[in-house]
């Protein structure tokens, strides 16, 4: 796997690094060589937080966790992970390695004014799929809404969202 790491507006030591590889070491038995990681270190108030996405055949895992110490919050977060993976274990077996089981973002801040606010512009990999595939990249994510390209409707741009009741809904143009 080819993790990457990020400093916002700090920088990791070589030792932060080192823990980073041996902690995501845990996921090469779920993931080929080809997997991308990238770990983000960032202070928010008195909270250090950790920022994981890992990509892999055009699935996306993310894990954001808050902790005192960045120790702790990678463990969180690859804890998090893990669950993740876990619990998609069946929808996930056809797309991960082989025997798996036997289990960016690229961030660009345009700042302007000192006024201003700022825009996190993330770029992702935009592909055909059915919107149960969207609802469980969605999960993944642990966002709210997903867009994506529904491959059984001639690829037109869609969303799929959780609703407040639990269910989901899907945004489809006329």
């Amino acid at each position: 796997m080819k993790i990457t790491v990020i400093g916002r507006h700090m920088t990791v030591g070589e030792d932060q690094k080192e823990m980073v590889a041996r902690k995501l070491a845990k996921f090469d038995k779920f993931f080929g060589t080809d997997a991308e990681a990238y770990v983000t270190f960032a202070y928010k108030r008195k909270l250090e937080i950790i920022e994981i996405s890992i990509t892999y055949n055009g699935i996306l895992f993310r894990s954001e966790e808050e902790a005192p110490t960045f120790r702790d919050a990678l463990d969180e977060a690859v804890e998090s992970l893990e669950r993740q993976i876990r619990k998609n274990k069946t929808r996930l077996e056809k797309r991960l390695r082989p025997a798996a089981f036997d289990y960016v973002d690229a961030d660009d801040i345009h700042e302007e004014d000192e006024g201003a606010f700022e825009i996190r512009t993330k770029t992702f990999p935009f592909k055909p799929m059915p919107p149960e595939e969207a609802i469980m990249q969605m999960n993944l994510l642990g966002h709210q809404f997903f867009v994506f390209a529904n491959s059984e409707d001639n690829d037109t741009t869609c969303v799929v969202y959780r609703r407040k009741d639990g269910a989901y809904g899907l945004l489809m143009p006329e």
